[in-house]
């Protein structure tokens, strides 16, 4: 069964196509690489997902439901940018999330913090960009979800903390669930990705199994997305 569905999916914003008739299935227990370049639509796409944006065109629905209250329910969501207020502390913001949603589990959050060494009482004015962005992460990935969506998770740390993210993320979703990680760093992904999704200007160029592209081009992920983003 499908957990997202999209067909004739466009948004534009005035005369620019941001998206343009995405057509796509994804299916539970996937982890899907949402691949393209800066400006190709990802995040665009993942923003209609969580209904932080109205298609202009076409339809798009989430476990059966199009994008609104019910949806959020299952749906775990890393936007590309810092949204925790400064004046909070670790602990406030995992309060926050356990009293908004009932499938956030504390005990997770804190044993995830707890590898990463941060503390619960820091304040998160007092932290690195890169240490904000990976509590955001924790905060997305201690929900037992049923689709994960993340915008860029590991572009704002450095490379060797992203060997740890994406294990978090392996480690700590719901098996039954799904993963769309939107990224450009392939190289960095590729090894955890069932599918991929090639998105540019607004359209989807190529979905695909990881072991069909490896299988039938004979080629990495990487090596096929720079031949097919080559500039």
């Amino acid at each position: 069964m499908a957990i997202f569905e999209c067909s004739g999916l466009t948004k534009t914003y005035g005369a620019k196509k941001a998206l343009s008739n995405v057509n796509l299935s994804v299916e539970k227990g996937r982890i899907i690489g949402l691949l393209g370049p800066n400006g190709s639509g990802k995040s665009t796409l993942l923003k209609l997902c969580n209904g932080l944006l109205t298609p202009t065109a076409g339809t798009l629905t989430i476990g059966g439901s199009a994008p609104g209250i019910q949806t959020k329910q299952i749906v775990s969501y890393l936007p590309e940018h810092t949204y925790l207020a400064d004046w909070m502390k670790v602990s406030d913001v995992l309060n926050f999330f356990s009293d908004f949603y009932k499938d956030f589990s504390v005990p997770k959050a804190e044993e995830m913090l707890t590898n990463l060494k941060i503390g619960k009482t820091e304040q998160l004015k007092t932290l690195s960009k890169g240490t904000k962005e990976k509590v955001q992460l924790i905060l997305v990935m201690a929900r037992q979800a049923q689709l994960y969506l993340l915008d860029e998770p590991i572009g704002g740390v450095d490379p060797a903390a992203r060997d740890y993210i994406l294990n978090t993320i392996i480690k700590n979703y719901n098996p039954e669930a799904s993963v769309v990680i939107s990224t450009h760093l392939i190289a960095d992904i590729e090894r955890v990705l069932d599918d991929v999704i090639f998105l540019k200007d607004g359209e989807v160029v190529l979905t695909s199994s990881v072991d069909d592209i490896r299988e039938e081009k004979g080629v990495s992920v990487d090596a096929l997305f720079r031949e097919v983003f080559k500039c």
